[in-house]
């Protein structure tokens, strides 16, 4: 029997709004007269410093996963690790974590090297840790959920939280992958993107 292998790779995405460390306001008052005599009610001139919070949205995602190996026509289902997903933001945003995937291929590439995406299911699973408040929603709690990654797809959203708190939110997704029955043996790659917005 023939076997062939998947592994995945999986970037580390930080998709982050700009970082605001700091502005320095001046404000300036108009020239004074050439005249030395001073002017009623003329404003002075000051300097205010205005510091903002370092604020992002961030999502880390494991480096590398091993998927482990199966038989060719058959399926092979493993975790991917933690994804995390970071929210330092001030205000009541919300966010939505997607992911996508591409193609799992070895050698050239030929179609009996390539593992479509389409054949490719995931599942996120429930959170399996949350700080910070919010309204959490899995895009797939159950493995009877799982959907192909032919396209993509919600992996996690936040709701409402409450204003001046950061959250946190874990889970560990698991990917279902069904081996092609003219699939050449071989050790397959793909890579699987997260992101957040």
């Amino acid at each position: 029997m023939s076997k062939a292998r998947a592994g995945a790779s999986a970037k580390r995405t930080p998709l982050a709004l700009p970082s605001l460390v700091g502005l320095l306001l001046a404000l300036v008052a108009p020239a004074a007269p050439a005249a030395s005599a001073s002017v009623p009610d003329s404003p002075a001139a000051w300097n205010a410093t205005v510091a903002l919070r370092d604020e992002t949205l961030q999502i880390t995602v494991p480096d590398t996963v091993n998927l482990g190996s199966g038989a060719v026509g058959g399926t092979i289902s493993a975790s991917m690790g933690t994804v995390t997903v970071t929210d330092t933001r001030g205000g009541v945003a919300t966010w939505t974590a997607t992911v996508s995937a591409t193609d799992f291929t070895t050698g050239a590439g030929s179609p009996s090297q390539t593992i479509p995406k389409g054949d490719i299911a995931y599942w996120s699973g429930q959170a399996t840790a949350a700080t910070g408040p919010g309204t959490r929603s899995a895009g797939q709690a159950t493995a009877a959920q799982r959907v192909p990654l032919s396209s993509t797809v919600t992996a996690f959203s936040c709701g409402r939280k409450l204003t001046g708190f950061s959250t946190s939110t874990s889970w560990a997704p698991t990917l279902v992958v069904t081996i092609p029955a003219t699939a050449a043996p071989g050790v397959y790659t793909g890579t699987v993107m997260h992101s957040v917005a």
